[in-house]
C-alpha cells in the first residue's frame, strides 16, 4: 500500500520536513495547520501559518480545525483517507486524531527523549548547558512525549550559540530525520524502543515572569539563561524603569568589582553587566520601545 501522508504542524519549524517529503515523492493528502491570526500594524493583517502558505502554494488541502476533537474535523480528517500521519510543532492531539491512520501517527520533537520531554526542549537544553542535543522521532500515545522512540539524530550546541541557533539547525536536521522515517514505515524496517522513563526530564513552557535575569549567579549560568532564551521570548532585566531584553553576550571572566546586575560601559563601545564571579559583554538587545541592536548602536543613543 502506497503512503498517504498527513502532514500536521504550523510554524516555520515545520516546513522543512513538509517540503523534504513532497521533493522526495510522497504523497502529501492533507496538512492541519492552525486557524489563521490578525496581525501587523493595528492587528488588521491576516497572518497565515507557515505551513498553510507551502500547502496553498503547492496545492496541498488544509485543513484549520479550532476543536480537534470535533465532529466535523474528524470526518474531514477520514475523508483524506491518509494511513500516516506526520506532526512538527502542533498541538497535542486527542486519540480520536492520532489512532486513525493505519500506519500511526509519529512526531518529531526538538531534543533526544526522554530527555526534555514538553514545550520547550531547545530553550531548556541551552539554558541548562548541554554540549549535546538531537531529534526524535516516535509514534504518539496518550501520555505526551511519551511514545516509543524511531529514530534519533544527535547534533552538538556550541558554548556561544543561542536557542535560536539551534533552532535553526535543528530545523534542517529534523526534516531529514522525518524523512529517513517515512522510509523506515514505508519499508515495514522499524525497530521501535521503549523509552527510559526514570531517565526523563522535563522542559516546561516558558512564561514572561520566569524569564527575568537574576545576575546574581554565576557567569557560565546566566550566559548560559540568556542565550537559552534568545531570540524568543528573550531574557530580560529593567533598565531606568523599562525592560531591557539582553540577547546575545559573552563571558568575561575577571573577578568584578562592581555587585552583580551593575552595568558597567565607556558610553562607546562596551557595555557589561556584573555577575556573582565575572562580567557579561552584552553584544546584542532590545530597549522596550526599541528595535533590536548591537550594542554600540545602542549606545549611540543611551549614556550610562
Amino acid at each position: 500500500m502506497s503512503l498517504r501522508i498527513v502532514f500536521m504542524g504550523t510554524p516555520e519549524f515545520a516546513v522543512p520536513s513538509l517540503d523534504i517529503l513532497v521533493r522526495n515523492g510522497y504523497k502529501a493528502v492533507g496538512v492541519v495547520t492552525a486557524t489563521d491570526k490578525m496581525g501587523g500594524r493595528g492587528l488588521k493583517q491576516v497572518i497565515q501559518p507557515a505551513v498553510k502558505q507551502y500547502a496553498i502554494k503547492h496545492g496541498i488541502p488544509v485543513l484549520q480545525p479550532q476543536n480537534l476533537k470535533s465532529p466535523e474535523f474528524l470526518e474531514a480528517l477520514r475523508q483524506l483517507e491518509g494511513n500516516l500521519q506526520v506532526v512538527v510543532a502542533f498541538r497535542m492531539l486527542p486519540e480520536a486524531v492520532w489512532a486513525l491512520p493505519s500506519y500511526g501517527t509519529f512526531n518529531l520533537h526538538g531534543s533526544l527523549l526522554p530527555r526534555y520531554r514538553g514545550a520547550a526542549p531547545i530553550n531548556w537544553a541551552v539554558i541548562n548547558g548541554e554540549s549535546e542535543t538531537g531529534v526524535t522521532t516516535f509514534f504518539i500515545k496518550n501520555e505526551i512525549d511519551t511514545g516509543d522512540i524511531i529514530l534519533q539524530e544527535r547534533m552538538p550546541v556550541g558554548e556561544n550559540d543561542t536557542a535560536g541557533d539551534v533552532h535553526d539547525s535543528m530545523m534542517l536536521l529534523g526534516a531529514e530525520t522525518v524523512l529517513k522515517t517515512v522510509r523506515l514505515i514505508e519499508s515495514g524496517n522499524v525497530e521501535l524502543q521503549k523509552q527510559d522513563h526514570s531517565m526523563a526530564t522535563k522542559a516546561p513552557k516558558l512564561y514572561h515572569e520566569t524569564c527575568e535575569i537574576d545576575f546574581a549567579q554565576p557567569t557560565q549560568k546566566v550566559h548560559d539563561f540568556i542565550r537559552g532564551l534568545s531570540p524568543y521570548p528573550a531574557a530580560w532585566c529593567s533598565l531606568d524603569g523599562k525592560e531591557l531584553k539582553i540577547l546575545r553576550t559573552a563571558k568575561v571572566l575577571t573577578p568584578p568589582s562592581h555587585p552583580p546586575g551593575t552595568f558597567v560601559s565607556d558610553n562607546k563601545n562596551f557595555l557589561r553587566a556584573a555577575t556573582l564571579d565575572g562580567y557579561l559583554e552584552i553584544q546584542e538587545l532590545q530597549l522596550e520601545g526599541r528595535r533590536r541592536m548591537v550594542v554600540r548602536d545602542f549606545l549611540n543613543g543611551f549614556s550610562f
